[in-house]
């Protein structure tokens, strides 16, 4: 039996009036009057199914305000082509040829360019043939409010054995461009002043860039461009002849198509790699080129 003499303790105290609880051993609680019934619960201390079952209107309400949010957010980046923000498809040859136009007569400060072969939509005679200003054909103007853009070409094995294209490239040294040749296969690239790009993804479709993802090909320029050697170096002691000659030796050229570019025999292309070879005190054509290198032959 309970001590009547016993105080209850804080934990019993707090225990709720219950069938065997002390306020009636074993059976049903005494009846009396009934005690003022707690508040009316809240959210954070009602049942327990009602307090899930507001959690869950609350994450459907949120839900539904961020789907608004993307939507809006994807509204935002559309363009009126309907493509996302910062891209613009350009099909077919002749539209590819207008927009590479474009962008370099409206370049203010650089247009860099990856050149490769298979030019059908610029043949190599007109590859940037506006260049300094000397374009005099119908398309767009060149701004005539600042200084020329500064021209960085880099080129490729494929680009080099095309019809025509030392001419264009030498042409475009000899106006103070900077040109470079990388080994590996290029895309087509063309980048106005840091800010917008073309990319080739195929024979007739290009791709448009601006910001954000122009810096895609901003960045894609950069590091050819630092894995890139000169085209042709001025000064030295070898003729333009023997330095185009070794260029497209470096450039994995065959004798037969060195010929045909430098408009003489394989058999002459033959002996002056030999001379070279001579006068670097090497015995292969791998032993040349690691020689040319080191001493800014190319």
């Amino acid at each position: 039996m309970p001590d009547p003499g016993r105080q209850p303790t804080p934990a019993e105290e707090a225990e709720p009036v219950t069938s065997g609880s002390r306020a009636g051993i074993g059976g049903p609680a005494a009846p009396g009057p009934a005690a003022p019934g707690p508040a009316a619960p809240g959210p954070a201390d009602g049942d327990p199914a009602d307090r899930l079952r507001a959690v869950f209107l609350r994450l459907g309400d949120d839900l539904r305000r961020a789907e608004a949010d993307a939507v809006r957010s994807l509204d935002g980046l559309r363009g009126p082509d309907t493509g996302p923000a910062g891209v613009e498809i350009v099909e077919g040859r002749q539209a590819q040829g207008r927009r590479v136009l474009e962008l370099e007569l409206g370049a203010r400060r650089t247009f860099d360019a990856f050149l490769t072969g298979l030019n059908t939509v610029t043949p190599v005679p007109d590859t940037l043939k506006s260049a300094g200003g000397r374009w005099e054909g119908d398309g767009p103007a060149r701004h005539d409010d600042g200084p020329a853009a500064g021209y960085r070409i880099l080129v490729d094995r494929d680009f080099l054995a095309e019809p025509e294209a030392l001419p264009a490239l030498e042409e475009r040294v000899r106006a103070g461009e900077q040109v470079r040749v990388v080994d590996s296969p290029l895309m087509k690239l063309a980048v106005a002043d840091g800010e917008t790009a073309m990319v080739q993804v195929g024979p007739d479709l290009s791709l448009l860039l601006r910001p954000p993802l122009v810096v895609l090909a901003v960045e894609l320029f950069a590091m050819a461009w630092r894995h890139s050697r000169p085209y042709l170096r001025e000064g030295g002691d070898l003729s333009p002849a023997d330095r185009r000659i070794l260029q497209l030796m470096l450039s994995g050229l065959t004798d037969a198509a060195t010929a045909k570019q430098v408009g003489t025999s394989p058999r002459t292309v033959q002996r002056r790699l030999r001379a070279l070879m001579d006068a670097a005190s090497v015995t292969s054509r791998l032993q040349l080129g690691w020689y040319a290198m080191r001493n800014n032959w190319v």
